[in-house]
């Protein structure tokens, strides 16, 4: 039996002691790790804010509420009003959940289409690799943002368009990942099993292989969120956005003419983006230590 059936794990012996589950010790050297600790924290605010930030603020982002350009505090208005006396707070709470859903539907789009043709290549290997990576290799050299402001140009600005084009762009490095883990552990003991009983290999793809190739994985999506909330920022700053959504991206771009009369109106809603993108590294970097064995050794 390999070590990597799921079977095993966690019921071998080390000197007599039994070994932790992997998944448990992950877990722990994760919440060991301060800077993750405080990243989750951060991102966990962040979504708390989404969710619940309008139900408690309930000023309309888009409502005219006071004279233009009004500097952080003045009548109450914690951060201050932008170039049409719109709140800036307003925006930033109920901009969260746009910026959000785009970052994390364009992250599992980027997956989506990585995995399902990296790990086809790994699979089968042969002509199909080759052709798979030849397309790879194409989609690669293009210039990530202006192949997406094509895309988003094309078609009608919305966080749909928005999050599939980023899709759509990102996907290479993700296929790139998933053929090399595939190429990996396609010839493992438990693979060759499962082809001995006569499982299909649609089965050995989806139920045997990718699970055990899913710790990068996993970490490559939490960074493809970051990734996804500065592309949809850089889009929306060049006027490729929803102008009926609020975001933080489209905070930035309306008010960037009016950058030094309103440096607030430009600032919060890139500090907001900033901070979320941090968070979102510094979970990605918990989950690359947690996952690394060598690690969780020490």
């Amino acid at each position: 039996m390999s070590p990597s059936d799921p079977n095993t794990v966690g019921q071998d012996l080390d000197d007599g002691m039994p070994v932790d589950h992997p998944l448990k010790e992950m877990w722990r050297m994760f919440f060991r790790n301060k800077a993750a600790l405080f990243g989750l924290g951060l991102l966990l605010a962040i979504v708390f804010m989404a969710l619940l930030g309008p139900l408690l603020y309930h000023i309309d982002p888009f409502e005219i509420v006071w004279a233009p350009l009004a500097p952080p505090g003045e009548e109450g208005y914690l951060l201050g009003t932008d170039y049409l006396g719109r709140d800036v707070l307003a925006g930033i709470i109920y901009g969260a959940k746009a910026t959000l859903a785009v970052g994390a539907s364009a992250a599992l789009c980027t997956v989506f289409i990585g995995v399902a043709l990296g790990a086809m290549a790994g699979f089968y290997g042969g002509w199909v690799d080759n052709v798979l990576m030849r397309i790879t290799e194409f989609f690669q050299v293009l210039p990530p943002l202006l192949f997406a402001m094509v895309l988003v140009t094309l078609f009608s600005p919305s966080l749909v368009t928005i999050s599939i084009s980023i899709g759509v762009v990102s996907w290479p490095g993700v296929a790139r990942l998933t053929r090399g883990e595939f190429l990996k552990i396609r010839e493992r003991e438990f693979v060759l099993a499962a082809r001995a009983i006569g499982s299909r290999n649609f089965r050995i793809i989806w139920k045997v292989i990718l699970p055990n190739a899913l710790p990068p994985l996993i970490v490559t999506a939490t960074l493809i969120i970051g990734v996804a909330i500065l592309f949809e920022a850089g889009l929306s700053y060049l006027g490729l956005s929803d102008p009926n959504i609020m975001s933080w991206g489209f905070m930035i771009g309306s008010s960037r003419d009016y950058i030094f009369e309103s440096w607030w109106a430009v600032t919060f809603p890139g500090v907001a983006i900033f901070l979320t993108v941090l968070a979102v590294s510094l979970v990605g970097d918990g989950l690359t230590d947690a996952f690394n064995p060598k690690l969780r050794q020490l």
